[in-house]
This record gives structure tokens, C-alpha cells and sequence, in this order.
């Protein structure tokens, strides 16, 4: 790769609940951690804290930087473990929510990560985004 620029990890996923139904699951500890974690501390408002942990193990932690209800939420990312690539702070996650009917289409942005951190949160992603689609089709299978 060589270049040591960052760039941004893009995801566009449809949900089949809508947008405030979805904005829950990004903002509300217990909801967030039915799609992605084990324990969440969140602190929903701009400057708020945002603490999760995955694995009792991998701890992601940051500050709310955006929380525009139900459309769009932004967080500062990284990971407490000591000389992580990624250290809390240094990247920028943010969530925009379109509603499409009773629907919402869902766009994740993830910048300021470098080198092989662009891979492997892709990776992250790629793996966690499934459970919020599946978190929306059992909403709308329970009503």
C-alpha cells in the first residue's frame, strides 16, 4: 500500500425497521450490544463518552461527536489496549439514517484509520452490520 493517507471504510445496508427504530440500536447500550459487543457505555449527546467491549477483551472507546435523532449519530473510535494502531480518538465513525418507506437505508462512515486498519475494521464491519439488518427483520417480525 505505501501510502500512510487515510481513507475511509463505506457501507450502505437497508434494515427493515424505521429510522427511529434503527437510531435506538446505535444510541441505547442495550440494543447496541444486540448487533455488535458484549457491554456498551454510552453517553448519547455530543461530547458524551461511547465505551464498548467486544470480547471482554477489545474495548473500542471514544466521545459522541454528532447525535441529530433519529438521523444521524457520530463517535470517535479506538481501542484502549496499550500501543494499539487505532488508539480511542483517533478515527470517526458516523451513522446516517434514510428513511425508504418503512424502511431505512443506513450508511456507515469510518475514517482516519491508516495502513492495515483500513482492512480489518472493514472486516469488523462487514461482520457486525449483518446483526442490525437482522435486529430490523426481527422487529417487524415481532410488530
Amino acid at each position: 500500500m505505501g501510502l500512510q493517507s487515510s481513507e475511509s471504510i463505506e457501507r450502505e445496508i437497508r434494515v427493515s425497521a424505521d429510522v427511529e427504530t434503527v437510531f435506538a440500536f446505535l444510541i441505547e447500550p442495550e440494543k447496541l450490544v444486540q448487533w455488535m459487543g458484549t457491554t456498551a457505555t454510552l453517553d448519547a449527546r455530543p461530547g458524551g463518552g461511547f465505551r464498548l467491549d467486544y470480547n471482554g477483551v477489545n474495548v473500542a472507546r471514544g466521545e459522541f461527536l454528532e447525535v441529530d435523532p433519529p438521523h444521524r449519530v457520530s463517535y470517535s473510535w479506538g481501542w484502549e489496549e496499550p500501543g494499539a494502531a487505532t488508539p480511542p480518538g483517533s478515527s470517526v465513525v458516523t451513522f446516517v439514517l434514510v428513511a425508504d418507506g418503512d424502511e431505512t437505508i443506513v450508511r456507515l462512515t469510518h475514517t482516519g484509520l491508516v495502513g492495515d486498519e483500513i482492512a480489518s475494521h472493514g472486516e469488523g464491519w462487514d461482520y457486525f452490520l449483518p446483526g442490525l439488518v437482522r435486529i430490523g427483520a426481527e422487529a417487524l417480525a415481532n410488530g
